[in-house]
């Protein structure tokens, strides 16, 4: 008899710990098996072997003959994985196998090769060549492209190299909407046989079928997908690239909370291939760690600096620039009628991330911050109080503003089924779509991308997913509805979050040459605003200065690492209670951490329960990791969150 020590594939397993299993044949390590668990049997794999317990243990079955093991790289990552971001053993497990199997396995047919199609590719650009010829072995690389640089055609190229050596590659993107324009540029250079798409949109069925075949092949794919697409069963990798790797979300909300560019990093050191992290925008630590470990930066400029785009930022708070419509300037109605008069599509983005109850003075701009973590306060109108959701001071609420002495202090929020009714009301004959997480079935981005890259959308209104790397070519208007609400989110990123979000949707006009001059209306209460005046002039270098040197002050990352811990409970004095008992227990747990809190979420009240946080800092994250093991097996925990909301 032979033992093993497997990994089993179910959210019910709730232990860290590997299971002992026993076979009468002998098995391979990464060999895809059926565990017996409790009265159901569940999908797993084999991570080492062992010996003979002292206890009796239950026989498994391997899954199909023809089925091999799982590659080393990715039974590597999984033991890494476990170790670095604590979780339940078995909803990590689910990452790394399809959420089921068939009764029987067909054989691979044998892959034919396409031609080479890379001769429809663009030339390269001196700038595209000389970042190409900086990226040479294997190792990170930070591409802080500038939007309309070509950061495509610098993937591609490096996924040619990886594919002639044998090699596959992965293309991460942030948003499912982004698959399709990706998908399009590769299989212009590759064809479509060597392609493969993942997303969770997919089927069940096709999601599987595409693993199966991956785990088969032996011959090299592209994968392009979110941060799924990591975990796919690939023998060697040479390339992998982590486009817009800015955004939040490569962020897994959800336990395990890993970030995509982390796994991509790790996954890259055990394949000893190339990584490339591609952003007009680069995070704020990224671009710090890069530089502080001498990592290399490869700068691309614009491939073109025309059209012309005038960029205009607009004070609402001026009466002379607001009509009747409180949301659409009087300047920026007159660059719709103007863009669509001249043939060309308008993108109206709002952001929507500053729903919270914010003070604004509609005066002069200012807002309340916390003394302390120097984030903005939020409102509470049941008792009229001020309160940060990172440290839990509060303070009485501002009945007129302490700069200005104006009484007119408002709440801001804002959505896009009132901005697109406005907009049909003023233009009916546009064709106006709404692009934000409501949209159905066969009216999402991706799904329309071909009608509104061609110009049959005259009008685009929507959210963050209309911000990211879309190429529109015949887009002549860029509107930001309400610029400066992620400014007023009680958290250190905001600042980070509002440049980046500006920048890149400013990005979206000017890239083609379809359009010969090109505007961009910045609407904001708060013009005279750092990042907002950083972002109209897409000075980068400014803004991380500021940032870094604000970080700096406050203790948040890149200088600390940090670890945000919720307790939910029925009542929020219980809730509360819990949290202070978590609080001085850690207090008293002599390890180099700092408490903030507790303090009430963000998000106060989620299905029904209150939930107060604590916020853990320390300059070792490994000590950040036997807090985790310190706490409650009946609170959560985020570590490394991109936020504190």
């Amino acid at each position: 008899m032979h033992y093993y020590l497997v990994a089993v594939a179910t959210a019910k397993y709730h232990s860290k710990e590997l299971l002992t299993y026993s076979s009468v044949s002998a098995l391979s390590i990464g060999t895809i098996v059926t565990a017996p668990l409790q009265r159901r049997k569940v999908h797993g794999f084999i991570v080492a072997k062992t010996r003979r317990p002292d206890f009796d243990t239950k026989e498994l079955e391997t899954l199909n003959i023809l089925l091999p093991p799982i590659p080393p790289s990715l039974l590597e990552l999984f033991k890494w994985m476990l170790a670095y971001y604590p979780a339940p053993l078995g909803i990590t497990t689910q990452l790394f196998l399809p959420a089921s199997f068939p009764t029987k396995l067909v054989p691979l047919e044998n892959e034919l090769d396409e031609p080479d199609l890379n001769t429809s590719l663009p030339i390269l650009t001196k700038g595209q060549q000389n970042v190409l010829e900086k990226m040479y072995g294997p190792g990170s690389f930070l591409l802080h492209g500038a939007t309309g640089s070509g950061k495509t055609r610098v993937y591609i190229e490096s996924a040619k190299k990886s594919l002639n050596q044998g090699k596959s590659c992965i293309i991460l993107t942030p948003e499912i909407s982004l698959t399709s324009q990706l998908a399009q540029e590769f299989e212009k250079a590759f064809g479509s046989k060597k392609l493969v798409v993942l997303h969770s949109q997919l089927t069940e069925a096709t999601r599987r079928n595409i693993w199966l075949k991956l785990l088969q092949s032996d011959q090299s794919h592209i994968v392009i997908g979110p941060r799924s697409a990591l975990f796919s069963p690939l023998k060697e990798v040479g390339f992998i690239a982590v486009d817009e790797a800015h955004e939040f979300a490569y962020k897994q909300e959800n336990t395990p909370h890993y970030h995509a560019s982390r796994i991509a990093s790790k996954l890259a050191e055990l394949h000893k291939s190339q990584i490339v992290l591609g952003s007009a925008t680069p995070s704020v630590s990224d671009y710090y760690i890069a530089e502080a470990r001498k990592r290399p930066i490869l700068n691309l400029d614009a491939i073109s600096k025309d059209p012309l785009v005038h960029t205009a930022v607009i004070d609402m708070r001026d009466k002379a620039n607001v009509g009747k419509k409180p949301y659409l300037s009087i300047p920026l109605l007159k660059a719709i009628k103007t863009a669509l008069a001249n043939k060309q599509q308008v993108l109206l983005f709002i952001n929507r991330r500053g729903t919270a109850r914010i003070v604004l003075c509609e005066n002069c701009g200012w807002q309340a911050a916390c003394p302390h973590c120097d984030l903005p306060l939020t409102y509470h109108h049941d008792n009229h109080t001020l309160r940060c959701h990172t440290c839990g001071i509060t303070q009485p609420a501002f009945s007129s503003c302490p700069v200005c002495n104006n009484a007119d202090i408002i709440l801001k929020s804002i959505g896009t089924k009132s901005i697109v009714s406005e907009i049909q009301k003023l233009f009916p004959t546009a064709r106006t779509e709404r692009f934000d997480t409501d949209n159905k079935r066969g009216e999402r981005i991706h799904e329309l991308y071909d009608e509104i890259r061609s110009g049959d959308v005259d009008i685009l209104v929507g959210t963050q997913m209309l911000a990211k790397g879309l190429d529109l070519p015949k887009l002549g208007l860029v509107g930001i509805i309400n610029a400066d609400a992620s400014l007023y989110l009680p958290d250190f990123t905001a600042q980070e979050r509002t440049y980046q979000l500006l920048y890149q949707v400013l990005g979206r006009v000017g890239r083609s040459s379809q359009t010969k001059e090109g505007a961009a209306i910045i609407q904001t209460y708060s013009p005279e605003h750092p990042t907002i005046q950083a972002a109209a002039k897409r000075d980068w270098g400014t803004f991380y200065e500021a940032e870094l040197e604000e970080r700096k002050a406050f203790l948040f990352p890149p200088f600390c690492h940090l670890l945000k811990i919720s307790c939910k409970r029925a009542k929020s004095t219980t809730a509360q209670a819990n949290a202070e008992k978590i609080a001085e227990s850690l207090k008293k747990a002599n390890l180099a951490i700092m408490v903030d809190g507790p303090a009430p979420a963000f998000h106060e009240k989620i299905q029904n329960k209150y939930v107060w946080q604590l916020v853990i800092k320390s300059k070792q994250r490994s000590e950040l990791l036997k807090v985790i093991d310190l706490l409650p097996s009946d609170c959560s925990y985020d570590i490394d969150p991109i936020n504190l909301l």
